[in-house]
């Protein structure tokens, strides 16, 4: 897909870039300083929702960046969110959520598509909007999205190719006149319904599991639960030099494993149990039969197990005084006493089990998310899990016994998806309405299929293609005959002496008596007199009736439905059946009813696709307008089976 703006060329691949600008730029070191003191009180209100969060690669980071050329100076960070595009979404949640706690700044979100939220609200932007002008025009603004639109100059001129504004412009124009920019009502709704559920729905995305894992594995996790996300993907991606550390597991040996339950996301739950492994025969991890009952939960913690030994097998062996010198200084201390005042603790007493465990992931979230690289070392997970093995006390009895009474770990029903539920799916994502009962489907109106058709052949075409109507609201197309008359009289000439030698032998043509010359010299010394628009139309209208009599009796003419009108149409039927010798020429023809021709090859074509896509579903869709299923070839079908 074409990304929407130019930030394509500068965010790595699935990864996510977040920017905080001061809304009144503040200019400066003042206002560096106070954009440091924002990133700290953002990472206090964040961490009881953060804390507990698994991230697939890369956590939300917050770093201070220096004003550099047009781009002032701010807060923000990239994170790789990998194969889980929900993480991507959560962080849009939290900036929103950001701009709405932190009223004073104004947010930037990307990624390598680009403007992202533009293409996931395309079906409701502006025609101005392009991915040529669109970069400094999406922000969030005290919670609600916004969008610069182009000046009043360039509007009025509609250049689609005007140059985007700078962040400092866009930023003095949001400070003053923000709810001039507040995004459409469509737009907005695409977007905030990806991010509906947030936070509640954090706890949706985890998928609890047992494993048969290594004791050291077990306290590994107690300690730092987001470390099961690296694990995974060390297995995933594992190659074959990753998997001659695992022919010994120097680290993590087989001999000592308990069951225990391990917190997943379900992207990570799906990306380990679909993956087909045999470990190695030295490795020492042997598997039951598949008919055994814990055979997953085996299958599950060979391969944890796998991944953790391939972590720690590119490990640099640091000292375990690395993480505690991260945890030591006056930002750590106005980290813990902010949490403390935040009731992030929850009561707890000090010291208490509960308390620890709060207080250990507290740890993890201030040096995964809080520690600047200044004053900090990166620190590898193969490093912290062998430091976590060095400062933690493995107690096997204990373990054991909270094996023998564990919780019931989560169903993976989900993991299967029938043809009906992926349907499901993808009529949820176009936000087509639920299917549709008998009765309703009695109801159907296909008059507005034959309008929605109307309506899509009178839009306008360009090089960039058609325009889709997406309501069956807009007025109805209309024939005016005085404008199509004086449309014709500019085209042809109301003299007829500027009409085509060739229109004329083409009216010559037209002339159904071979054998009166006379009226034959008549109409060749009429062409030297005037014309006038209606004799020219209603000569033209005569050809047509002339045409349509001719016709009417012949394959072409009896393909089509024509209007019923009573006796007339009785007897319209009655000599067409008569033949083309009974005198049906002196009767009126029935009108062809237009509508109903429409609407018959459309659904003969959509009947033809059998419910594949094809021309007629593709067409109708785009236009908004959705076919009920065919309840004869339904009934047939069934009839068939039974």
């Amino acid at each position: 897909m074409e990304g929407i703006g130019r930030a394509a060329a500068v965010v790595a691949e699935d990864a996510v870039r977040y920017r905080f600008f001061a809304a009144a730029a503040s200019a400066g070191a003042g206002g560096e300083a106070l954009l440091r003191r924002c990133a700290e009180a953002i990472v206090v209100r964040l961490a009881p929702l953060l804390s507990a969060y698994i991230w697939q690669r890369q956590p939300f980071r917050l770093r201070c960046v220096p004003a550099r050329g047009e781009t002032p100076a701010h807060i923000g960070g990239t994170t790789v969110f990998g194969d889980n595009v929900e993480d991507e979404w959560f962080i849009v949640y939290l900036v929103r959520e950001i701009t709405r706690e932190f009223p004073g700044l104004a947010a930037r979100i990307d990624d390598n598509d680009g403007e992202f939220l533009l293409i996931e609200a395309a079906d409701f932007l502006p025609k101005w909007l392009n991915p040529e002008n669109s970069d400094n025009r999406v922000f969030f603004y005290k919670g609600e999205l916004h969008i610069i639109p182009l000046s009043e100059t360039d509007e009025q001129e509609c250049d689609l190719s005007a140059a985007s504004p700078t962040i400092s412009q866009a930023l003095t124009l949001l400070s003053s006149r923000s709810e001039e920019f507040l995004a459409a009502e469509p737009i907005r709704t695409a977007v905030y319904k990806r991010i509906n559920g947030y936070p509640e729905k954090i706890q949706a995305s985890f998928h609890r599991a047992h494993c048969y894992l290594p004791a050291g594995i077990v306290a590994v996790l107690r300690q730092r639960p987001s470390l099961v996300a690296a694990a995974v993907q060390a297995f995933y991606l594992r190659d074959p030099v990753d998997l001659r550390a695992c022919r010994s597991f120097q680290t993590f040996p087989p001999d000592q494993r308990v069951m225990t339950v391990v917190t997943f996301t379900k992207c990570l739950y799906a990306q380990l149990v679909q993956q087909k492994f045999v470990p190695d025969r030295r490795s020492g991890y042997t598997l039951p039969l598949p008919s055994h009952p814990q055979y997953k939960a085996h299958e599950l913690g060979m391969k944890l197990a796998h991944g953790f030994e391939i972590l720690c097998s590119k490990c640099s062996k640091v000292s375990p005084d690395s993480k505690r010198n991260v945890l030591s200084g006056p930002l750590w201390e106005r980290f813990l006493s902010s949490l403390k005042e935040k009731n992030y603790f929850k009561g707890e007493m000090e010291g208490s089990a509960k308390y620890l465990e709060l207080l250990h992931m507290a740890e993890d979230y201030f040096q995964q998310s809080v520690t600047k690289p200044e004053s900090s070392v990166e620190v590898s997970p193969g490093d912290e899990i062998l430091t976590l093995l060095q400062t933690t006390t493995i107690d096997l009895k204990e373990l054991e016994r909270e094996a023998a009474c564990l919780p019931p770990e989560d169903d993976d029903s989900w993991l299967e998806i029938t043809p009906d539920d992926l349907d499901q799916m993808l009529k949820e994502a176009r936000n087509e309405p639920p299917p549709s009962s008998n009765e309703e489907e009695q109801k159907y109106d296909l008059e507005a299929v034959a309008e929605s058709m109307k309506a899509f052949v009178s839009k306008v075409s360009t090089h960039e293609g058609a325009e889709m109507p997406w309501s069956s609201d807009e007025s109805h197309v209309t024939f005016d005959v005085d404008s199509f008359t004086k449309a014709l009289d500019r085209i042809l000439g109301a003299d007829s002496d500027e009409l085509d030698s060739d229109d004329l032998d083409e009216e010559e043509e037209f002339d159904f008596s071979d054998e009166d010359d006379e009226d034959f010299d008549a109409e060749n010394q009429g062409q030297d007199q005037k014309v006038s628009p209606n004799e020219l139309i209603g000569s033209l209208k005569s050809y047509m009736k002339e045409m349509d009599r001719e016709l009417a009796h012949t394959n072409v003419g009896k393909s089509f439905t024509t209007q019923k009108k009573g006796a007339s149409s009785v007897n319209a039927t009655t000599s067409q059946n008569a033949g083309p010798d009974s005198g049906a020429e002196d009767t009126e023809l029935a009108p062809v009813d237009v509508d109903m021709n429409l609407v018959a090859n459309l659904l003969e074509s959509y009947s033809a696709q059998s419910g594949l896509a094809g021309p007629t579903s593709n067409i109708l869709q785009s236009m908004g307008v959705h076919l009920p299923e065919n309840a004869d070839h339904i009934g047939s079908n069934k009839g068939a089976r039974e």
